[in-house]
């Protein structure tokens, strides 16, 4: 890939993915194997106003040596610099972009319960600073390819040639051409959304039920002072930005405890870099209590354990089966991009600001109009070919999705 396509794409997601505002902050974090790129965009944020930009790179080989050698007392105990800079965090309100795109099973074989416990014994400390930034934020993820990501969908590629095909197919889902300006192109994106967001906003449904042929068969009821968002989003602090890059969904947070029937999953899920594939879980009074996978079961065990909230369901998201990203038949093995091929549903917290008028309610009032809080959220594919969704309005039925896309 050139340097020249990789900045023009560096360019669209501080201008458009953060939308970085003049004297405002920003946090990249990457992987060690994306610096190249993460340069390019820090050079695009300073560009466009930045007063600094700080960075937190990870690699998967050291993650895995950090479960592996330090202790379980180690791993939950969150240092004094740590604790200091969520602090300065909440004092500067930061631009994040999340780059991404290391092996989606890059962490097979790591102590899960390990894991599972020092995050929980972390939480509570990162909790409350991250219910201090709630909204407040612009964020973006954004994806680049890695040599084991690319080779893992593209298997039948020399690895080079691969990774290119990788980053082929990225600037196309994020609508960046040789020719093109990408940022018109999202702004055509985020105007179509607001069409469908306001068609559904308008049926104001009390429920909907998922079925196809596969098994799925669920219903979920939604919070009446509720509504669905899609495409940019405004943050509490009056800045617009777009928090995934690409997107094609139109979502909403179901009511918490109302949920019943069976959801059988699609694609395969990359959960804390190990996968989890071939999977069901059918919920009662909106938890979950049965589940299986071929794949993957202790990791789906753990996951929907990590807290109360874990088990319950935070985000319903339409996707329509001619979605670009679907269209392409790539498999992506990366939730970013596979989510936005397919419905989806998340389990774990749900959105503050799917609610109206959230910006003058506390994040207690919105739980307790029906969003779920959890330490986690982890959307997984349901969409299927024939999927119908149906809402229904005091008893009245009206076609939302016909045979996987929008009835009308």
């Amino acid at each position: 890939m050139t340097k020249t396509m990789m900045k023009k794409y560096a360019a669209l997601v501080a201008r458009v993915g953060a939308n970085v505002k003049k004297g405002q902050v920003v946090v990249i974090s990457a992987s060690v194997e994306h610096s190249e790129f993460a340069s390019y965009v820090t050079e695009a944020c300073y560009k466009a106003g930045a007063s600094r930009v700080d960075h937190e790179w990870s690699c998967q080989a050291i993650t895995k040596m950090h479960y592996k050698y330090r202790t379980l007392k180690s791993l939950s105990t969150v240092p004094a610099w740590k604790e200091e800079k969520l602090k300065l965090a909440v004092q500067e309100v930061p631009c994040r972009i999340h780059i991404i795109g290391e092996d989606p099973d890059g962490l097979r074989g790591i102590n899960q319960e390990k894991m599972q416990k020092a995050r929980i014994a972390t939480y509570p400390i990162v909790k409350k600073y991250n219910d201090a930034l709630e909204n407040k934020e612009q964020w973006t993820i954004v994806a680049v390819p890695s040599y084991a990501w690319a080779k893992k969908v593209f298997p039948g590629e020399k690895k080079n040639r691969a990774y290119e095909m990788l980053w082929e197919e990225i600037l196309k889902t994020v609508r960046v051409t040789k020719d093109n300006d990408p940022v018109a192109e999202w702004d055509k994106h985020n105007e179509a959304f607001k069409a469908r967001c306001a068609w559904l906003n308008e049926q104001k449904f009390d429920y909907l039920e998922y079925k196809s042929s596969n098994g799925t068969d669920f219903r979920a009821s939604l919070i009446p002072e509720g509504h669905w968002c899609g495409g940019g989003e405004v943050s509490l602090l009056g800045n617009f930005f777009n928090p995934n890059m690409p997107t094609e969904e139109i979502f909403t947070s179901p009511k918490k405890g109302c949920a019943d029937g069976k959801l059988v999953s699609t694609k395969p899920l990359s959960y804390q870099g190990q996968l989890i594939d071939n999977f069901y879980i059918t919920f009662k009074d909106g938890k979950a209590v049965e589940w299986d996978a071929e794949v993957g079961k202790p990791l789906l065990d753990r996951m929907l354990s990590m807290d109360e909230g874990a088990a319950y369901l935070g985000e319903l998201a339409l996707v329509p089966k001619d979605s670009p990203i679907s269209e392409s038949g790539v498999l992506f093995y990366n939730t970013l991009f596979d989510e936005n091929a397919s419905c989806h549903v998340a389990l774990g917290r749900g959105f503050m600001d799917t609610i109206d008028d959230f910006q003058h309610k506390t994040l207690e009032e919105c739980q307790k109009l029906g969003i779920n809080d959890s330490m986690i959220h982890v959307d997984f594919m349901i969409g299927a070919p024939d999927m119908t969704i149906t809402g229904y309005k005091d008893g009245k039925a009206t076609p939302i999705f016909v045979n996987g896309t929008w009835a009308k």
